[in-house]
């Protein structure tokens, strides 16, 4: 335990320079307590919609949507699970908020509450659907570019990659542009690349320093 932490604790609990170390101390808590809470409602969906393909008679990446798996055989394993990661990013959105972070964990909110949107209105529901994949792929993406002002290198130029890599992605699926690869595959380039941040981004908070 560092020196100065033992006289904090030790004799001047009130001292400023003791206050300041408690907050700094609280805020890393907050932000890796945010960072697990990340990790398993990512890990847990990742894993999940690999199962879902898995059980789901002649599902293919390239042909079908994502939000298939919502409406078939495997809509029991997927629903529940995108329903649950909305729930962990919301959660961890709370986390940033309390750690003194203002405009991303709105960002990640919304971005949650579209993932829960995505569970709770199966493709059959038309435009509940896609307003809810919108918010959790589009704003999804923005938060990943806007997290770049809140790492430090070389993690905040891969966020900016793996944000815009969706956003582009988003546009080419409304226009129907594939590039060969089905709409399927352009829509995995639209999730995909928010999964690696969102575990790169959860593996920097649980290593949160300050």
């Amino acid at each position: 335990m560092p020196e100065k932490w033992l006289r904090c604790t030790q004799f001047n609990v009130f001292h400023p320079n003791c206050l300041g170390l408690e907050m700094a101390t609280s805020k890393i808590l907050l932000l890796r307590r945010a960072g697990a809470i990340m990790l398993l409602g990512v890990g847990q969906f990742t894993l999940m919609v690999i199962l879902a393909e898995a059980l789901y008679p002649g599902y293919s990446v390239a042909n079908n949507w994502i939000s298939d798996l919502g409406v078939g055989p495997s809509a029991w394993i997927f629903n529940p699970s995108v329903v649950f990661l909305g729930l962990m990013f919301i959660a961890a959105a709370y986390f940033l908020n309390r750690a003194g972070w203002r405009i991303y964990p709105i960002l990640q909110t919304i971005a949650g509450i579209g993932a829960m949107g995505v569970g709770l209105f199966p493709e059959t529901t038309g435009t509940p659907h896609i307003v809810a994949a919108f918010l959790a792929f589009g704003i999804g993406g923005l938060a990943a570019v806007y997290s770049y002002r809140l790492q430090s290198s070389p993690l905040r130029y891969y966020s900016l990659v793996l944000g815009a890599i969706p956003i582009i992605a988003l546009i080419l699926t409304a226009l129907g542009i594939t590039f060969g690869i089905g709409k399927g595959g352009v829509e995995r380039m639209v999730m995909y690349p928010i999964i690696i941040w969102s575990l790169a981004f959860a593996g920097y908070l649980l290593n949160a320093k300050r």
